[in-house]
Parts: C-alpha cells; structure tokens; sequence
C-alpha cells in the first residue's frame, strides 16, 4: 500500500462549495485540496496516488463527464464522486456504468458527503494494498517453490536456504504443523545442484512400522515373505536428489539405527541383499518437536540427533509472522481462483482484520484452506470470512452437503460457461451422462441458454 497519507482533490467551479465542503470534509478528519477546475488535478493522477475525486459534473471547459473520462484511462481503479443537481440524475448513473465510484445528489448534507467520502478511500487503500500485494507476489515468481512474504523472519529463512542448499550437508527442519516443512524441504532442493535429479518424500509418520524399512530401503525378490519381486526404496530412487523425511520422530528405533549408518556411510542394502550401493544425495529431515527433549526421555537415537542436528532451519509459525498474512492470504486467493475457474473477490479492509486477529493454529496451512472455502462457498455466505473460518452466533454453519453443492455447482456453470451452453460437450468435459447432468442443473437452477 501506499505509504503517503490518503488526501481528497474536490473539485467545483463555485468557490463558496468548494470551500464550505473542503471545511467539511476537513473536520471530519480528511486531508483536501479543492480545485475550480478539472484540467488542473489530471497531471496530479497517477496508479499510485493515495486518492480520491469529488467533482462536480456542470462546470465551464473540461466538464466532470469529460474528466471522468480522462483520469479512468490513467487509473481504472480512482474512485471518483460526482456532484449531480437534480436534472442529472440519469448522466449520473450512465456514468457509474462507465466508471464512476458514486454520484450525490445536491442538495447533499454533509454526513452523506463524509459517508461517502470514507467508502471510496477504503475502497482505494484496498485497490493500492491489491496492487502491492501482486508486485510482491511477481518479484517472487522465480521459479521452483515459493517461500512468500516479505517480513524479516522470512527473508531470514530464504537467506538460509540459499547459503546451505549447495553445501551437500544433511539438513533438519523444525516447524509446527502447516507451517510449510515440505515446501523448505523442495526449495533446498531446488536451490541446489541437485534441482534436476530426483525429490524423495517420504512421511514417517505415515508408514506403517513394518513396512518402513522396506519403503526406505528397497528389498531383494523373495526376501520375505510377499516379497515377489525386487523393490527399489525410497533411498535408492532420491540417489542424486534429495530424501525428505518428514515426521522423522515418528521413525521406530531400529530403523533409526539403519538410518544412522545410511547418513554415516552414504550407502545402503537392500532387505535380502549384502551388496553395497553407494548413495549421492542430500536428506533432509522434518520434526515438529523438540528432538533434544525425545532424545532425552529415550524415544529418539541420541546419536542420531546429533547426526542430524549439524544444520537447523527453524520455520516460523504464521502467528510469528502476521504481517505476512494479507500477503499469502491473496496468493492463495488467486490460486484457487484459478484452480476453480472463480472470481472471488480481493478481501475488505475489515476482512483482513478478521484474518489477522485470527491465531492460525493450523498455520500457513490453515490460511490456504480458509482462502480456498472463501473462492468456493465465499457467495453462498456473502464471502464472510468469520463464518467461512468458524461459523458466527446466529448464523448456521454451511454443512457439509451444502458445500458440496456449492462446489458442485460452480463446476457445472463453469463448464457451461467454457462451451456456451452446449450440454453434448459440457457432459464430455465433466465425464457425466446426459440426464445425470439435466438433473443437477435442474437441481441448481442452471439454464443453458443463459450461457450461450
């Protein structure tokens, strides 16, 4: 956003307005210069100015129409107020229709020219944050993962990443849950020379103890029992990349010990196997505890944390970086509109406070998710971002079913959309029979025709 303090330019050929409304405007807390004409504020318009108009429409040589007109083609986004008499009316809500921000109609009391006054300045702080928000997001688009945001917390933890990608040391990553382990993990990768070979994800937590050694380490035909055919493991198949294992703490023991040997050796065997095969590559490991504390109350190998424990990278929860917040929130906003085929729109100043007052147990994670149920049941609630979060007093929370439906709907008017109605290739673009379809649209209330 513009750090420059938002100011006012009211223009009116009549001085005894310009000044009784500069006054009003004034006590009421705003910044305003006035102007008695409307050729001279053209040159102070620019994408960035913090601004708004109040411009009079009837006025000699450039008229407020005509100024309209010109200062859209600078900026689009400047909301501009025009002061109508009553014969104006209809020119008035012709030129909402080609831009305009408002119109009032004289005679106006002061509390609607501040009311007013005050909507059309959100609205142009938010346009500015938008626009900052996108800059932002653009100077990031290198490419591989995006680690996004812009507080010092973050701009430490690139920094890490890009001194210790390429020094072939194995790596651990502490952070709570949703934080973005994995994505640290892949930008490592990425940042290194090993960008090109193989990432290896493997969550500890998720495999079952007696199938994690082979998932790790691979098995020779007939090495025990089910074991038909030789398995490459998960080391073997990241050789010359990176292994990320996630949930580390959640590893038994004795595959602790063989994991040791592997980071000590830079080899491995498969079950069933006593061939050696060596091993280039980096491991990177995820905990979201503390590892010395497991290791002390004896269920985490001591010597393997401190194996580990040669280069840390700590992640910040979201709660430790929450002026990063409108900023991931509006990237996640735009990829979900993209990945939904929406338009949902830019959050409200007072939507952002919503977000930013929230704890984000869940983290980056949980922000992504709420950014998602925003684009996709967003309309259905009237994008209230407290009831999408956690539901308000008074108000049902959208059930499961319903947000089904509404998910279901927008995929179905969207492929609608895409073919102008044509159900023979909607069915075909959504893998449904033709009546199935007739139904929900039904269902939905969707006509075709209005999509031709």
């Amino acid at each position: 956003m513009s750090q420059s303090k938002p100011i006012i330019y009211f223009i009116d050929d009549e001085k005894h307005i310009r000044m009784a409304n500069q006054q009003t405007l004034e006590l009421a807390g705003f910044d305003v210069q006035s102007f008695n004409g409307a050729e001279k504020v053209l040159p102070l318009l620019s994408l960035e100015w913090n601004g708004i108009v109040v411009c009079d429409i009837k006025m000699p040589g450039m008229d407020g129409l005509t100024f309209l007109s010109k200062a859209l083609t600078i900026d689009r986004d400047i909301p501009i107020i025009l002061v109508t008499g009553h014969g104006d009316i209809t020119m008035a809500v012709s030129a909402i229709q080609d831009g305009a921000y408002d119109f009032i109609e004289k005679p106006f009391a002061s509390e609607k020219l501040i009311e007013t006054v005050r909507r059309a300045l959100d609205k142009r702080a938010l346009t500015l944050e938008n626009r900052t928000l996108r800059q932002e997001l653009e100077t990031q688009s290198v490419p591989g993962p995006r680690i996004i945001g812009r507080t010092p917390v973050i701009q430490r933890l690139r920094a890490t990443i890009a001194s210790v990608a390429n020094t072939g040391a194995d790596i651990l990553i502490v952070g709570e849950t949703g934080t973005g382990k994995e994505l640290v993990a892949r930008s490592l990768h990425e940042s290194s020379g090993r960008g090109n070979n193989n990432f290896v994800a493997v969550n500890c937590g998720a495999v079952p103890e007696n199938l994690i050694e082979s998932e790790l380490f691979g098995h020779e035909a007939g090495a025990f029992t089910g074991a038909q055919e030789r398995r490459i493991g998960k080391f073997e198949h990241a050789n010359g990349g990176t292994l990320f294992l996630d949930e580390i703490e959640s590893m038994p023991l004795p595959v602790q010990v063989r994991l040791l040997r592997v980071l000590q050796e830079r080899a491995i065997e498969r079950i069933g196997s006593n061939e050696l095969i060596p091993l280039d590559m980096c491991v990177v490991a995820a905990v979201k505890i503390d590892l010395r504390e497991a290791a002390d109350a004896g269920t985490f190998r001591e010597d393997l944390y401190y194996r580990l424990n040669v280069v840390t990278i700590d992640i910040p929860s979201l709660r430790e970086r929450k002026d990063d917040i409108p900023l991931l929130f509006h990237h996640f906003l735009l990829v979900a509109n993209a990945r939904y085929l929406r338009e949902a729109p830019a959050p409200s100043a007072d939507q952002i406070r919503v977000l930013l007052t929230h704890s984000w147990p869940g983290n980056v994670r949980e922000l992504r998710n709420v950014a998602e149920r925003y684009v996709l049941l967003g309309e259905s609630c009237g994008f209230d971002l407290d009831q999408l979060m956690h539901g308000t007093e008074g108000t049902s929370a959208i059930t499961l079913p319903e947000q089904v439906d509404c998910f279901e709907k927008s995929i179905i008017a969207q492929a609608l959309a895409n073919h102008k109605g044509n159900i023979k290739e909607t069915m075909t673009t959504l893998g449904v029979p033709r009546k199935t379809l007739y139904d929900k649209m039904k269902k939905f209330g969707l006509d075709k025709s209005e999509y031709k």
